[in-house]
């Protein structure tokens, strides 16, 4: 079932005139605020919008239930709203998933896409149902907090940066229960394997060697789905590659979006 767009709330940093435009999602359980990392590398010479998905942060949090079209489709209302007539993606889990719906279905929005630790399919579907109804029953995302954000990190950075995995935690666990579930149910219904050979956008997938959510399978399945998109992985990085390794991801984003165009 297909809802009314959510006005998304996103903020703009870089240099707001300047093209084109870098739109970033995040993971699951975050915020806008998870790419801070990246935000002063990716900003020098373009307006980098960072963006909370539907049912995240600031964002609206409509009751479910949710598809990724639907949160597709909050993001051309951004766009639209903010006269983005094409932009760079990129996303990170559930932001990448999001990317590659947008691209499939609205590529003359899309120039470039990058997608970082995440998948077109990713069962089994049970399990995304058993954790919504858990947050659900709780009332918070606190209850499955523990399980997830130990994904999120390799254990030896998690380890030697306490604080900073104290801090991912306490977003995660903030989360807006409904939203949170309702987009636990959106990836379970999720396969977007039939949509990857319309993507046109020069695509990158990168992945994280030690990610045991999205593992480097899954950007291979990509990137073989897409005609001419490429892959890197990276190690030691788990699922929230941006923040494991802030300058390799950076990096890896700006040398795709500033490739030279192929020639025709």
């Amino acid at each position: 079932m297909t809802v009314a767009p959510a006005a998304l709330h996103h903020v703009i940093d870089g240099e707001e005139t300047a093209a084109p435009t870098l739109l970033l999602a995040g993971s699951l359980g975050s915020t806008l605020a998870m790419w801070e990392p990246q935000v002063a590398p990716l900003a020098r010479g373009r307006r980098v919008v960072r963006l909370d998905l539907r049912g995240h942060g600031r964002s609206p949090q409509p009751p479910g239930p949710y598809a990724i079209e639907d949160l597709g489709r909050d993001v051309l209302a951004l766009m639209d709203a903010r006269a983005i007539e094409r932009a760079d993606w990129c996303g990170l889990s559930l932001g990448g998933m999001v990317g590659m719906w947008l691209a499939a279905n609205a590529p003359e929005r899309i120039r470039r896409l990058v997608l970082v630790c995440t998948s077109a399919h990713l069962p089994p579907a049970d399990g995304w149902r058993a954790r919504a109804a858990a947050v659900r029953a709780a009332g918070t995302v606190e209850a499955v907090a523990d399980a997830v954000v130990e994904r999120w990190l390799t254990p030896p950075f998690a380890a030697a940066n306490p604080a900073l995995r104290d801090e991912l935690r306490a977003m995660l666990a903030a989360s807006p229960p409904t939203g949170y579930a309702a987009c636990c149910e959106a990836i379970a219904a999720m396969d977007l394997r039939p949509l990857l050979p319309r993507i046109a956008a020069p695509t990158l997938a990168i992945a994280g060697a030690e990610d045991l959510a999205t593992p480097p399978l899954h950007a291979a399945t990509i990137a073989a789905g897409i005609p001419g998109a490429r892959t890197e992985t990276l190690s030691p990085m788990a699922h929230l590659g941006n923040v494991e390794q802030p300058e390799a991801v950076a990096r890896l984003i700006a040398d795709h979006l500033d490739r030279p165009e192929a020639a025709p």
